[in-house]
């Protein structure tokens, strides 16, 4: 994870179901980051362990649901962006302004980006200063 303090300069307006698309595509990435703690709770408590605990099973349905909410915000906006006009235009200058991740920043300002904010062939370990 990183702060960007320096970033290109969007265009002054584009399309809203463009912005949504890439607002979609973050919702995913984050359903995807936070379904993979729920593998490494089961490693680091022992499995069977903390599925017997009701407070940790809380933990564990919270997660759940979690995913759940982050997918389903993201198929909303997907479906009702369909709807939406290409000549409805926003500047999003303000908006990216206040996101403090860079990667994020830049996807939502319409950066190239392949894949997830956090790659699984990173190493244990690795980390950004910010």
């Amino acid at each position: 994870m990183s702060v960007n303090t320096k970033m290109e300069q969007p265009s002054p307006t584009e399309a809203l179901p463009d912005i949504l698309m890439r607002v979609v595509s973050e919702l995913h990435d984050v359903a995807y980051l936070i379904e993979r703690i729920e593998p490494q709770l089961l490693d680091l408590g022992g499995g069977a362990d903390l599925l017997n605990s009701p407070e940790s099973m809380k933990v564990m349905q919270g997660i759940d649901l979690a995913v759940q909410k982050t997918r389903g915000l993201a198929e909303f906006i997907d479906t009702i962006t369909s709807e939406i006009s290409n000549d409805w235009m926003v500047d999003v200058a303000t908006a990216l302004s206040l996101v403090k991740l860079s990667e994020m920043q830049h996807a939502l300002a319409g950066a190239m980006r392949h894949g997830h904010s956090q790659p699984l062939n990173k190493a244990a370990g690795d980390f950004d200063f910010f």
